[in-house]
């Protein structure tokens, strides 16, 4: 019935092996390569459309398929296998569907790149890995998307290797990133250790779902295991402490950006979580952690997006803070919301960073035309592109009344939901709940700065260059208007019960309650409250962001010299956050230079004074033998004549005296 589930990665793969191996000998044409790489993505969403539409009208919600034997280690029997089931079918569909927009964006946003081929092959992959990492039906499968993805990552941040910042970025990123798979590593081995101390040799899912009861609830060996899974989570999802690295990914093309920031690599912990969501409910402690880290990085990460001039960056910060919404979600267990808003969130953010691309596609043509060399990314170059760019200014602004959470956007459903977990959940906590809504209120006013410094105002383009402002071509625009279109009905997939008048319903909460519901009632996870309260709440975050946008307006567009006067009164606090907490710094003097040193002094010390030392210290022995021993091979025969008659008279006389 699900037989061919092979056929969602195997797409991907074979595109990605086709440009890379002939694109830039045979085929050439970026037509044909851009092509084969979206239509590979797109037959592979086409099969999940399927499979998806087939689950649900199927009473059983949870498949495996064995594709192959793997191997086989002592105890140990792990099987190449895929599990289709609510939660990996919808990840498919988000991963698939965006994916394919943005390869089709692609298309027009890398025209003329010498190296088109090559980033159509690493798009593939990129996508092939992800599927790989959401297919998998055991955490060894997993982990080899959870690698794919890091080094497709590392391949598209340092696709113009050339710049020594995009070269510098990429190797961050998979740095970080490795510190995050040792923690994934470390709670793998102690489950399946602990398990088979049981009798229990897996690393399945299901099997962790049916006999995770073993490890103890509330245990140590629980709390350990999940822990370093969140560890994991922290480098590929970007929080607190290890999330520097996605904001320097900013140096890859912009699709790139969308592809990691919204629907692949950095939801991959989240998904994660999700999917072991029975370990994670098992520890309280580890709970309580995943939401005060997630928090954390909401507020901190928000604060840094109010500073950023470039539009990347402020995109970049964003993610980082949504992604600690997501995670506040997964800490006080309300899984479906985190899922939830990992959905819409790649609606419109993916909406968003090509919008950005879009704008910056624009700005590049005309200062090149007007031969000039400004920033074409930094906000403070731009200001009144509404008139010149329609389609991306109103995509881009749906996509901001989205993220800010206004009804009924799809943001609005998905945020609302997280924070109403966050006040009334037995898990939940209040100040948890303070500080995502405060961070919500945050959001509301750096992505309005970021719209009204772009789009409105007055035109800051350089004279020279303002009638070259043009709107982008429709392989760029399309994609838009369909992300729009999504992060504008995408939210009412999840309508919560209590402003459910119509009698909707959850359908999303529904569709995940085979993967969820079991766990949150064997813990007694549930939201406790009334209707009432749950609508205040709702009304509550709809004023907060729009006392966030109010005061976005009226710095940004009633009174644009507001902010100038701001910065000078607070110059100190603004010079911090616009260096980003100097935590790049903090980091470079604890970890970076140190190792440096560290390094330096291991060269100097063991390869220069121990391993040189000792082979030029058996060199100079040889060569002061050697310059005595010579002497002896003088080639000529009456010297090494008198050397045999006074060796022979030397061993007569031993011979006399003994």
């Amino acid at each position: 019935m699900y037989d061919k589930l092979w056929l969602i990665p195997f797409f991907p793969l074979i595109g990605s092996i086709i440009n890379g191996l002939l694109g830039k000998r045979f085929i050439k044409s970026e037509k044909a390569i851009g092509a084969i790489g979206t239509g590979a993505v797109f037959l592979s969403f086409l099969v999940t459309c399927r499979y998806f539409f087939q689950l649900l009208g199927d009473t059983e919600k949870v498949h495996q398929q064995v594709v192959a034997s793997w191997m086989s280690v002592g105890k140990l029997q792990v099987d190449w296998g895929f599990l289709f089931d609510p939660l990996s079918a919808l990840m498919l569909m988000v991963v698939c569907g965006v994916g394919s927009l943005i390869h089709l964006y692609s298309i027009g946003y890398m025209h003329g790149e010498e190296g088109f081929y090559r980033y159509f092959s690493y798009l593939n992959l990129f996508i092939f890995s992800m599927i790989m990492l959401v297919l998998g039906n055991n955490a060894l499968v997993m982990f080899i998307g959870w690698e794919g993805v890091g080094l497709c990552s590392y391949l598209l941040i340092g696709y113009y290797f050339e710049k020594q910042s995009a070269g510098d970025a990429a190797k961050k990123a998979f740095v970080m990133n490795r510190v995050g798979d040792f923690g994934f590593l470390l709670g793998l081995f102690t489950i399946f250790w602990t398990l088979g101390s049981h009798g229990i040799w897996t690393v399945n899912f299901v099997d962790f779902s049916e006999h995770g009861h073993l490890l103890g609830v509330g245990s140590t060996v629980v709390t350990v295991a999940t822990l370093c899974f969140f560890l994991g989570a922290t480098g590929k999802s970007a929080q607190l402490p290890l999330y520097t690295w996605l904001p320097d990914a900013m140096e890859g093309p912009t699709p790139v950006s969308a592809l990691i920031h919204a629907a692949t690599m950095v939801t991959a912990g989240v998904y994660m979580i999700g999917r072991m969501n029975v370990l994670f409910a098992m520890s309280p402690t580890t709970m309580g952690v995943v939401a005060a880290v997630g928090a954390a990085t909401a507020i901190f990460a928000a604060s840094i997006g109010f500073a950023q001039n470039d539009i990347k960056r402020v995109l970049a910060y964003s993610t980082v803070s949504q992604l600690g919404f997501m995670f506040v979600a997964m800490g006080v267990g309300a899984f479906t919301a985190g899922i939830f808003h990992l959905m819409t969130h790649a609606f419109f953010k993916a909406c968003l960073f090509l919008g950005s691309g879009s704008v910056i596609h624009a700005m590049h043509h005309a200062l090149h035309h007007a031969h000039l060399d400004d920033d074409p990314q930094d906000m403070r170059n731009m200001g009144g592109l509404r008139k010149h760019m329609p389609v991306t200014w109103a995509t881009f602004g749906i996509s901001c009344l989205a993220i800010a959470g206004l009804p009924f956007f799809a943001g609005f459903f998905s945020k609302d939901e997280i924070l109403w977990w966050a006040f009334a959940s037995t898990r939940g906590s209040l100040v948890v709940w303070g500080i995502a809504a405060f961070a919500a209120g945050m959001t509301a006013f750096y992505m309005f700065r970021c719209l009204y410094m772009t789009f409105y105002g007055k035109q800051k383009t350089d004279p020279k260059a303002k009638d070259h402002v043009h709107e982008s071509p429709w392989v760029i625009t399309l994609p838009l208007v369909v992300l729009a279109g999504l992060a504008t009905v995408g939210g009412f997939v999840g309508v919560p019960h209590a402003i459910d008048v119509v009698h909707i319903g959850n359908k999303l909460d529904a569709f995940l309650a085979p993967v969820f519901h079991h766990t949150q009632e064997l813990y007694q996870i549930e939201a406790h409250g009334a209707a009432s309260t749950e609508i205040m709440l709702m009304v509550f975050s709809v004023v907060v962001a729009l006392i966030g946008i109010g005061i976005a307006t009226t710095m940004y567009l009633k009174n644009p010299e507001l902010p100038a006067k701001f910065t000078s009164t607070f110059s100190r606090l603004h010079r911090v956050v616009f260096n980003k907490w100097y935590v790049d710094e903090i980091y470079d003097a604890m970890f970076v230079n140190t190792t440096k040193q560290f390094g330096n002094f291991c060269w100097k010390f063991f390869d220069v004074k121990i391993v040189d030392g000792i082979v030029n210290g058996v060199g100079k022995v040889v060569n002061v033998l050697s310059a005595g021993l010579r002497h002896t091979q003088t080639g000529l025969f009456q010297n090494y004549a008198l050397a045999m008659v006074l060796g022979t008279v030397v061993m007569v006389a031993i011979y006399i005296l003994n």
